[in-house]
């Protein structure tokens, strides 16, 4: 079983930079696939990235392709968003979960803290 920590949320005004972190636990993190969600109020929880076991390949959300970036270091079992020109309708929590890319789904039910994303206008 894998455990989830994000961090690295804030304000941000419009157009500018934040950097997620996620730490996992689990030997065998390199294995998985990993990926970030994000729930903002009122709406269900939406795949936002994800990036391959070995970390060479990502995918993006259409919503977000050209401002975020995932990357993932399994020396330091983390994965990472950057995420660049924020929009107010990034304003979320994010989460990070392993992921299956074809569904777009995490694999695990359960969930981290996750962290707060606020952008504002």
């Amino acid at each position: 079983q894998v455990q989830l920590v994000e961090s690295g949320g804030g304000l941000v005004q419009a157009g500018g930079s934040l950097r997620l972190s996620c730490a996992a636990s689990g030997r065998t993190f390199s294995s998985y696939v990993m990926g970030w969600f994000r729930q903002a109020p009122g709406k269900e929880r939406e795949f936002v990235a994800g990036v391959s076991s070995g970390g060479r390949n990502s995918y993006y959300a259409d919503s977000v392709k050209g401002r975020f970036t995932i990357s993932k270091d399994n020396a330091k079992n983390a994965v990472y968003l950057q995420m660049n020109s924020l929009k107010p309708e990034d304003t979320a929590v994010y989460y990070c979960n392993a992921v299956n890319l074809v569904t777009k789904r995490p694999i695990y039910d359960y969930w981290g803290q996750g962290t707060q994303v606020t952008v504002t206008s």
